[in-house]
């Protein structure tokens, strides 16, 4: 026969504690689901971008391109040119219908697609899309045309400017120009 076993208190302590043991383990959580890959990005088929024109270091330094600033009046529009008679180097052009403001530069050749220009001021410098445009024999160059609206904060650095500004245009020299008030004119006429 079986003797009963006696309730110690060292066996229900060691019965409470397994029996804390077992009911109070947590099951270990699944593992985390594999993410799936995103759908990869769709490409832009773009052109591409033309090389841009390389900055100048020190382009304040540089020698002042030879010439002076005219302003001149014509039926919707007011320019100043520079440059010497005869041999015009840039021209900003105000459309009065349109509000813009055309900066544009004689090209030596003309070839296929945008050309880069950079416009560099006292306080700022920014590379800009020109358009190339055929000159027509005898009459006008190969030119390149950059267009910005009346408000941009390129122009006013450029009429802010004491000194100088540069406009640069891959595949030519350098332009460093005054900023004298014909530029500042023509900027406020399209405003």
């Amino acid at each position: 026969m079986n003797k009963p076993r006696i309730a110690t208190p060292a066996r229900i302590a060691l019965a409470l504690s397994l029996l804390a043991v077992t009911c109070c383990q947590t099951p270990e959580p699944p593992p985390p689901p594999t993410p799936t890959p995103a759908p990869p990005a769709p490409v832009a088929t773009q052109a591409p971008a033309p090389k841009p024109v390389p900055v100048e270091r020190n382009w304040i330094d540089r020698p002042q391109t030879p010439g002076d600033w005219s302003y001149v009046e014509e039926p919707g529009e007011t320019l100043a040119l520079f440059g010497s008679p005869g041999a015009i180097k840039l021209v900003f052009a105000c459309d009065l219908d349109t509000r813009k403001v055309s900066m544009v530069r004689p090209l030596s050749a003309i070839g296929p697609g945008d050309v880069a220009m950079r416009i560099s001021a006292e306080t700022t410098s920014r590379p800009l899309m020109a358009a190339r445009v055929a000159g027509s024999p005898g009459q006008a160059p190969a030119r390149a045309i950059a267009t910005l609206d009346a408000r941009d904060p390129l122009l006013d650095a450029i009429a802010i400017t004491r000194g100088r500004f540069a406009v640069e245009v891959e595949g030519e020299p350098g332009l460093y120009v005054p900023a004298w008030a014909e530029v500042t004119r023509v900027i406020e006429d399209c405003r």
